[in-house]
C-alpha cells in the first residue's frame, strides 16, 4: 500500500520514561495503551460482578448475595461497568486511538490534548460512579428506569448517574476527534475509498457518538435534577411522565449498541482479509453499510417499548425499521463469508476470534429479528431470552472483536509476540464457555423465566446451573488471555514489522512505531487490501 520506513530507535514506548510522562502524554499510541489498561481493569471488576450474579443464580433461594437488594446492586454495577466503561470505550477509545492515525498515515489525531482529556473524563466518571458505593450503591439496573430511580432507589444512584454523565463527554470528544482526523489527516493519495474498513467503522461510530450521546447526557442530568431538586420531568405525581424517560434513554442507548458493534465489525473486516490472504469482497458495500447502520440506528429505539403503552401503529413502524437494520448487517456478513471463500485461510488466534464473532453475532442478529417481531417480543419481553440475545450481540460480538484486535495489533503495539498456544486456549475457553452460559438462557426465556430477579422457580434450576458453569469457563478464558498478554509484553519474542503479511499502513512502519508513527510521509498508491 505504501513504502516502508526503517525502524526507529526512538519508539513511543521508550520516548520518555516515568509515570508522569504517560499521564501527560499527547501521543495517541500511549493514550490508546492507557485506555487498554483502564478497560481491562474495568472488565475485571465487571466480570467479578457477573460471576457473583451467576453464582447467586446457581440455585434457587438466597445465596452468596443474600437478598434481592444486594443482587440488584451487583447487577447495576455489572451493567454500568460493562456498558459505560468497557464495551462503549473498548474498541473506539483503545484500538481506535492506537490504530486510526496509523491507518491514515498520520502522525497523531487532530486534537491530541482533547484526546488526553477524553481519557481523563472516563477516569473521573468512573471514580464518581464508584463513589456511589460509599452511599449504599445503586440498585436500579444500568437503565436507571423511572419512577423507581426517583422514589425508591439507593442513595448512591445520583452518583452513578453523574458518573455516566461525565463518561459521556469522553465518548463525544473521542468521536469528534476521529471525524476531524479522518477528514483532514489522511496521507497523500488516500481517498475515502482507499481507507481501511476499520476506519469506516470508527467514522460511522463517531457520528453516532457526537449526535446521540448528548441526548443521554441531558436525560441523566434531568434525572439527577429530579432526584435532588424534585423537578417533575418524569414523576407522575408532579405531572411528569416516566415513559418519557424511556424514550430519551433508548433514543441514545440503541444507537449505543452500534457504538459498541460498528467498530467491532471494522476489526473483523481487517482480520478476515488479513488471515484469508485475499482482497476483501465488496469493499464499498461494507463501507456504505457502516454508514447505513449508523443512520438507521436513530430510528429504532421504540422496539424496546412495545409493552409500554405506545400505539399499535408506532409498534408496527418500529418493528419494520428494526428489521431494516438486518439488511446492512447481512451485507457485511455475506461479504465476510465471500472473502473467506477460496481464501488461503490461516487459523491464527486473531482469526479464530473473528470466526467466533461470525458465529455468535449471527445468532445475536437472528434472535434480534425475532425480538423485533411484535407478537414474539410481547412473550419474550423482560425474560432471559432478551439477556441471551443482548450478550450474543455485545459479548459475542464486541468482546470477541476486542480480543481478536488485541492479538492482531499486539506485535505492532509492543514489538513482541505472544504465545500462540495460550491465545488459542483462551479462545477455546471463551467461545465454549460463552455458548454454555448464554444458549440455555434462550430456553429459560422461552419457558418464561423473568430477568432481573434474584430468585426463581425450581423448574429453572438445571439450566441455570449449566449457565453458571459456563460463566466460570468464560472467566478462565479471559484470565488465560490476560496472562498471555502480560507474558508477551514481558518475555515475548521480538516481532517483525509485519508478522501477518497484512497490507494496511500500520504494518509498513516499525514495530513498535516511532514516536511520530512514520519516519517520512507515506504515499498511498493503492487500496488497503491488494492481496491478489
Amino acid at each position: 500500500m505504501a513504502v516502508t520506513t526503517p525502524e526507529s530507535e526512538h519508539n513511543y514506548l521508550n520516548h520518555e520514561k516515568g509515570l508522569w510522562s504517560w499521564l501527560t502524554t499527547l501521543d495517541h499510541k500511549r493514550i490508546g495503551i492507557m485506555y487498554m489498561v483502564s478497560v481491562m481493569f474495568f472488565f475485571l471488576l465487571g466480570g467479578i460482578f457477573a460471576l457473583l450474579i451467576r453464582t447467586e443464580l446457581a440455585a434457587p433461594g438466597p445465596g452468596i448475595l443474600g437478598d434481592g437488594q444486594t443482587y440488584n446492586q451487583a447487577m447495576t454495577f455489572h451493567g454500568a461497568i460493562m456498558v459505560f466503561m468497557v464495551i462503549i470505550p473498548g474498541i473506539p477509545a483503545f484500538l481506535g486511538n492506537f490504530v486510526l492515525p496509523l491507518h491514515l498515515g498520520a502522525k497523531d489525531v487532530a486534537f491530541p490534548r482533547l484526546n488526553l482529556l477524553s481519557w481523563y473524563c472516563l477516569m473521573v466518571g468512573a471514580l464518581i460512579t464508584f463513589t456511589s458505593l460509599i452511599y449504599n450503591g445503586s440498585d436500579t439496573g444500568w437503565t436507571f428506569y423511572t419512577p423507581y430511580s426517583i422514589e425508591h432507589a439507593s442513595s448512591g444512584t445520583v452518583w452513578v448517574v453523574l458518573g455516566a454523565f461525565v463518561m459521556g463527554f469522553s465518548s463525544i470528544l473521542t468521536g469528534l476527534n476521529f471525524i476531524v482526523t479522518t477528514h483532514t489527516l489522511r496521507a497523500p493519495g488516500m481517498s475515502f475509498f482507499r481507507m481501511p474498513l476499520f476506519v469506516w467503522g470508527l467514522y460511522s461510530t463517531a457520528i453516532i457518538q457526537v449526535l446521540a450521546t448528548p441526548v443521554l447526557a441531558i436525560t441523566l442530568l434531568l434525572l439527577a435534577a429530579e432526584r435532588l431538586l424534585g423537578i417533575g420531568f418524569f414523576d407522575p405525581a408532579l405531572g411528569g411522565d416516566p415513559v418519557l424517560f424511556q424514550h430519551f434513554f433508548w433514543f441514545y442507548s440503541h444507537p449505543a449498541v452500534y457504538i459498541m458493534i460498528l467498530p467491532a465489525m471494522g476489526v473483523i473486516s481487517e482480520l478476515i482479509t488479513a488471515f484469508s490472504r485475499k482482497t476483501i469482497f465488496g469493499y464499498r458495500a461494507i463501507a456504505f453499510s457502516s454508514l447505513g447502520i449508523a443512520a438507521v440506528s436513530f430510528f429504532v429505539w421504540g422496539h424496546h417499548m412495545y409493552v409500554s403503552g405506545q400505539s399499535e401503529l408506532a409498534g408496527v413502524i418500529f418493528s419494520f425499521l428494526t428489521m431494516l437494520v438486518g439488511v446492512p448487517t447481512a451485507i457485511k456478513t455475506f461479504n465476510w463469508v465471500a472473502t473467506l471463500y477460496k481464501g488461503s485461510i490461516v487459523f491464527q488466534s486473531p482469526m479464530l476470534f473473528a470466526l467466533g464473532f461470525l458465529f455468535l453475532f449471527t445468532i445475536g442478529g437472528v434472535t434480534g429479528i425475532m425480538l423485533a417481531t411484535l407478537a414474539m417480543d410481547v412473550h419474550f419481553h423482560d425474560t432471559y431470552f432478551v439477556v441471551a440475545h443482548f450478550h450474543y450481540v455485545m459479548v459475542g460480538g464486541t468482546l470477541m472483536a476486542i480480543m481478536g484486535g488485541i492479538y492482531y495489533w499486539f506485535p505492532k503495539m509492543f514489538g513482541k509476540m505472544y504465545s500462540e498456544g495460550m491465545a488459542r486456549m483462551s479462545f477455546v475457553f471463551i467461545f465454549t464457555g460463552f455458548n454454555v452460559t448464554f444458549f440455555p438462557q434462550f430456553v429459560l426465556g422461552a419457558m418464561g423465566m423473568p430477568r432481573r430477579y434474584f430468585d426463581y422457580l425450581e423448574i429453572y434450576t438445571h439450566l441455570n446451573q449449566v449457565s453458571t458453569a459456563g460463566s466460570y469457563m468464560i472467566g478462565i478464558g479471559f484470565v488465560i488471555g490476560l496472562v498471555t498478554i502480560i507474558q508477551g509484553m514481558m518475555n515475548g519474542e521480538k516481532a517483525s514489522d509485519n508478522p501477518w503479511g497484512a497490507k494496511t499502513l500500520e504494518w509498513q512502519t516499525a514495530s513498535p512505531p516511532p514516536h511520530e508513527n512514520f519516519n517520512y510521509e507515506p504515499q498511498v498508491t493503492a487500496g488497503p487490501y491488494e492481496y491478489r
